[in-house]
């Protein structure tokens, strides 16, 4: 789960990283107000999406006060499409109007966790901003998970990008802070970029990204309430509120499997038939009836979605109960949607036999392979 930066930068506030100051609005009529609390004559507006790239497409503009209000109005309600996102981009609902913070140099800090590392990692850099990935590559040190992260190591990273003076304890003190947030709030990755290396050799997260891994917000109750579902997939987001365990991918096989392995085997079969599958969507192995329906009918949604190969390897979950979801849906599909179904395991003739009964249109097999095959045949001639 990612957060918007004025979500990150809040969190890096309470944990003592400079930031500089902003107002969120999320009306046009609140930038006024919020360019005359910061009493600046110029200041930064952002367009808060879940996407880098922002200041090359236009999302974050550097203007006189007296120009904010008329930069917000091109931006509040629209997509902005940059190299992060899909072609249609992410919506524009808040902006971040923040006072600009004068550089004497921008770095790159972040902390992201590596598994083939099997630990967290630093990774900083004398050239940040826009130009980082044409910069120079970052250095990287790796935390150790068992003796954790001690303060002498910010400093010799600082020493490691060339700093010196009062920057190195500055950049010392904020990687501390970086590696206690990461830790203490689950994430995958916190990144400043920049971090502003101001003359006086203070240091201010200029810009902020936190991605949180979604495994760990059971124990994070606080962040799962920041996030912001208009900045995802719609399928996505409806899925994760029904408790699957979806990812959209470009093909035109809808994919509906139980467990993770499967899923990704079905997938591979399915490329190898000359197919292409237009999702990875895992029921899970204590899956429902009423779950099941809402899996299909999910699927058949997807306008792209010419045929839906449903895998079962009958262990935890019964073979019948799948045949019952699948039938509750079919009926209520919206349109004739091919299906082709390999049940396996436990109680898989009671499932077949249900669906002979219950009036499938489609094509039951016990082979895995051959199911793929008959998905991809189905998917050409739809």
């Amino acid at each position: 789960m990612r957060l918007h930066e004025y979500q990150a930068k809040a969190l890096f506030a309470a944990r003592g990283i400079a930031t500089p100051p902003g107002v969120v609005v999320t009306r046009v009529e609140e930038v006024t107000a919020a360019v005359a609390a910061l009493s600046v004559p110029r200041c930064v507006v952002k367009a808060q999406i879940h996407a880098g790239a922002r200041g090359k497409a236009g999302g974050v503009r550097e203007v006189a006060a007296d120009e904010a209000v008329a930069h917000a109005e091109a931006l509040l309600g629209t997509r902005l499409v940059t190299t992060q996102t899909a072609s249609d981009g992410l919506p524009v609902d808040a902006l971040l109007i923040e006072a600009p913070v004068p550089a004497a140099s921008e770095l790159y800090l972040a902390c992201v966790l590596d598994r083939s590392a099997g630990a967290r990692v630093l990774l900083a850099g004398r050239e940040g901003g826009m130009g980082v990935e044409e910069g120079e590559k970052p250095v990287s040190r790796v935390i150790d998970t068992l003796r954790g992260f001690s303060p002498y190591q910010g400093r010799e990273l600082a020493k490691a990008i060339g700093l010196s003076g009062r920057a190195v304890a500055g950049f010392g003190d904020t990687v501390s802070a970086l590696v206690g947030l990461a830790g203490g709030l689950d994430a995958l990755l916190v990144e400043i970029n920049p971090l502003i290396l101001r003359e006086d050799g203070t240091l201010v997260a200029g810009d902020a990204k936190i991605e949180i891994d979604d495994n760990a917000l059971f124990r994070q109750p606080a962040l799962e309430a920041l996030r912001d579902p208009r900045q995802g997939d719609a399928k996505d987001e409806e899925a994760r509120a029904r408790g699957l365990q979806y990812i959209a991918l470009d093909g035109d096989i809808g994919c509906l499997v139980n467990g993770a392995g499967l899923a990704m085997a079905t997938m591979d079969l399915i490329a190898q038939a000359g197919g292409r599958p237009a999702n990875f969507l895992d029921v899970g192995g204590g899956t429902t009836a009423q779950k099941v329906a809402e899996a299909l009918t999910l699927l058949a949604r997807d306008p792209r979605v010419k045929v839906v190969l449903v895998n079962i390897f009958g262990g935890i979950v019964r073979c019948d109960l799948i045949a019952e979801g699948l039938l509750l849906a079919v009926s209520g599909l919206g349109r004739p949607l091919p299906i082709v179904v390999r049940l396996v395991g436990t109680r898989e003739e009671e499932g077949r036999r249900a669906l002979a009964n219950g009036g499938l249109h489609g094509d039951v097999t016990q082979s895995l392979e051959e199911a793929a095959q008959l998905a991809v045949r189905r998917a050409q001639t739809s």
